[in-house]
């Protein structure tokens, strides 16, 4: 069958299902069960005969929302918020991973464009960081500890007062999304300017393996986390943008709602991340150096695995599963 008449034959089967996703059409659990065995037997046959069509993108998000749809209205045992982190915000992230993937690499780009602009430009860390940051900093370094300001104020007050300012961050990356990316562009080249600044400071003082015991203790959740809410912020943008087969304000609904619950998922490492700045960074370089690289490993794996390898191990097992049920149903 050519892609044309297929998606003429499904068209009003699709548009039904539109409206069961977005609840203009109210469906028990048992119909949006059925509804998701069809729209994979169409994925299916899309997948075989026309791989590189825009319609598989079109039905394996409806697969997708349809199936999203059936484990909120499933009466479960597990709790809510286990879902929302173990299932729900990894299957986003895979469906979304080419936003995080593109947010990683601009935010890359641009870090070496800080750190390519601190060693051609002498005055260019001082005009990022401020010459008062910089100044202390270089006190700091002939004392002996180059991460030494992480000292000062209490653990409780660092704790507080860094995780509201990495939340305001993240927030900001986020919600200028909304002029179509450009304002979360516009954030992360500054964050990733300032980190190559900062990190190349310390090279040019030639401290960097103490630099690196310090600031990435906490680093690899902070940046990390500022790197995926700036995937949500191009999420939220590219919905307006680029709505697809939808009505501009159905596909800004969607990219809203799915780009909130990114954001969401990275408060608890943004909070991580402050603990750890407030009560553990300030003594890295009295503490053994094989723990604080042990604590910079285990950070960093732990995000990473949570954001880039589990929504495929989670996709792939629910990719089994949904197979598994559709050929139970047609035996």
């Amino acid at each position: 069958m050519r892609e044309i008449a297929f998606i003429k034959q499904n068209k009003e089967k699709w548009l039904d299902f539109e409206q069961a996703i977005f609840g203009k059409i109210k469906k028990n659990p048992d119909e949006m069960a059925s509804l998701y065995i069809q729209i994979m037997n169409d994925l299916a046959y899309a997948q075989t005969y026309y791989p590189k069509s825009k319609t598989v993108l079109y039905i394996n998000y409806l697969a997708s929302q349809i199936y999203q749809k059936i484990y909120k209205t499933k009466r479960t045992e597990q709790n809510r918020l286990v879902y929302f982190f173990k299932t729900e915000v990894p299957l986003l992230c895979y469906q979304y991973r080419y936003y995080i993937y593109f947010a990683f690499t601009t935010f890359m780009i641009t870090t070496f464009i800080g750190v390519v602009s601190a060693k051609y430009d002498p005055d260019f860390v001082r005009l990022i960081l401020g010459d008062e940051y910089v100044n202390t900093t270089l006190e700091n370094i002939k004392k002996g500890n180059p991460v030494a300001i992480y000292k000062s104020g209490s653990n409780w007050g660092s704790f507080i007062g860094i995780t509201i300012n990495n939340l305001y961050v993240g927030m900001c990356c986020y919600i200028f999304g909304i002029f179509g990316g450009l304002g979360t562009f516009y954030y992360s080249l500054n964050n990733a300017i300032m980190l190559g600044s900062f990190q190349y400071f310390f090279v040019q003082q030639g401290v960097f393996i103490k630099s690196v015991r310090g600031i990435w203790i906490h680093g690899t959740m902070e940046i990390f986390a500022i790197v995926i809410e700036t995937a949500a912020g191009y999420i939220l943008g590219a919905s307006i943008l680029f709505p697809q087969t939808y009505s501009r304000m159905n596909a800004f609904k969607i990219g809203l709602k799915n780009s909130i619950k990114i954001l969401i998922s990275t408060m608890p490492f943004t909070i991580a991340a402050g603990f750890l700045e407030g009560f553990i960074t300030r003594y890295a370089l009295e503490m053994p150096m094989s723990l604080g690289f042990f604590i910079i490993i285990s950070t960093l794996f732990i995000i990473t695995y949570y954001y880039l390898i589990y929504p495929i191990i989670i996709n792939k097992q629910i990719h089994k599963k949904n197979v598994s049920t559709i050929q139970k149903t047609q035996l």
